[in-house]
Parts: C-alpha cells; structure tokens; sequence
C-alpha cells in the first residue's frame, strides 16, 4: 500500500524519479512512453465507445444499453489511470535495475472487453429493444 501511495504522488511529480536509481538509456524511456500513450489511445476508444453505445444505440432497452454504456466507461477509466501508473512503475525499476513490474490488468481489461462484447452480441442476436 505504501508503494501505491508513492507512485500515485510521482503521477503529480514525475521530477521525483530522478532521485531513484540512475537514468535509463533514453530508448527505453520513450519506450515506455509509446507504451503510456497506446494505453491512453485504448482508453480513450472504450470512453468513446461508452458514449456511442448510450448515443447511438436508444432503441435498446435502458438498462441494456446504459450497463454496457457504463461497463466500457469504467473500463475506459480504469485503462487510463492504470496507463500513469503502470508508466511510473516501469520508469521506476529501469532506474533501479530492476526487472519490470508484472501486472494482470491486461487480463482484466481483456476480460471486461470480452464481456461487453458478448452482451452486444446477445443485444444483436435477441434484438433487444424498448419496444417502441
């Protein structure tokens, strides 16, 4: 828990990693830079796909449409502040030396994905909608 809370404050201070360890060979750096930005592009993708689906789809039934409008929200939310911290992390242990941070989020991001997923499949395969 200590190392969570010290990460989220290097999310506000970046400047503070360089007190750890000594600096990368700059390829790796913008490495896990690319890395951030392909997380936040996901993340971004899932907001967006959050929106169409309470948007664009109104003939579903409401609760239909806004759990799965809500499900790729929080997804798309969690992605994004799991993008900065997976970024601090990996900038952490290349100034120290150490390997790189493991993490099962992707599998959780892939398991909620596929989730919301299916239930569009179902929604497309029932044709769920308000009966209007």
């Amino acid at each position: 828990m200590i190392d969570f809370v010290k990460d989220v404050r290097l999310w506000f201070a970046p400047k503070r990693l360089r007190d750890e360890g000594d600096t990368p060979d700059y390829r790796f750096s913008l490495a896990n830079e690319r890395t951030f930005l392909a997380w936040i592009r996901t993340a971004l993708a899932l907001v967006g796909g959050g929106f169409a689906v309470d948007q664009f789809l109104p003939d579903l039934r409401w609760g239909v449409r806004v759990g799965m409008s809500l499900a790729l929200l929080a997804v798309g939310a969690a992605c994004a502040l799991r993008a900065v911290n997976h970024w601090v992390r990996c900038e952490r242990a290349m100034r120290r030396g150490e390997d790189l941070p493991l993490s099962r989020f992707p599998v959780l991001l892939s398991l909620g994905v596929g989730l919301v997923a299916l239930a569009m499949m179902l929604v497309v395969l029932l044709g769920w909608t308000s009966g209007r």
